[in-house]
């Protein structure tokens, strides 16, 4: 079963890019130094930066709907990037390399289905989600941390 997994879109974040700390502050953002790779992954371009790069930490409501499963949680963006990974059945690198937590949700956004998962063996539990009806698209986060990874919707 094909799907397609999507990074954020850089608008919401836009406004941020070249803050000071002291401006970052005031919206509860923290800017990070990448110093190790892997480690810090944005979640524009679906990819863990590279030691020196720049990234505002930031609260992110990664699931809107009006539910109990509406969520918020840190995530990573990488200062400046523009380009938003969007791939049909390409997993990208980082999330293949992570255990993540699969959250499979409805139209009105009930979760009738959830799953851990080793990022390699991600395609086995994509295709099972899928094969509900009642499953609109799939949230990925990483297990560890609970942060948003991406979205994964059917083609």
């Amino acid at each position: 079963m094909s799907f397609r997994i999507t990074g954020l879109s850089p608008e919401p974040f836009r406004h941020l890019y070249g803050l000071s700390d002291q401006e970052l502050a005031l919206y509860g953002v923290k800017r990070y130094i990448a110093d190790k790779r892997p480690g810090f992954p944005d979640r524009i371009e679906m990819r863990d930066v590279s030691v020196g790069e720049k990234l505002l930490l930031l609260n992110h409501v990664c699931q809107p709907a009006n539910t109990p499963y509406r969520a918020t949680h840190a995530i990573f963006v990488r200062e400046g990037a523009e380009n938003a990974y969007d791939r049909v059945d390409e997993v990208p690198e980082v999330i293949r390399a992570r255990l993540l937590s699969l959250r499979a949700y409805d139209a009105e956004g009930m979760m009738p289905d959830a799953d851990i998962v080793d990022g390699k063996e991600i395609e086995d539990v994509i295709s099972r989600f899928f094969v509900s009806p009642r499953v609109a698209y799939i949230h990925a986060h990483n297990a560890k941390r609970g942060c948003y990874s991406g979205r994964i919707d059917r083609v």
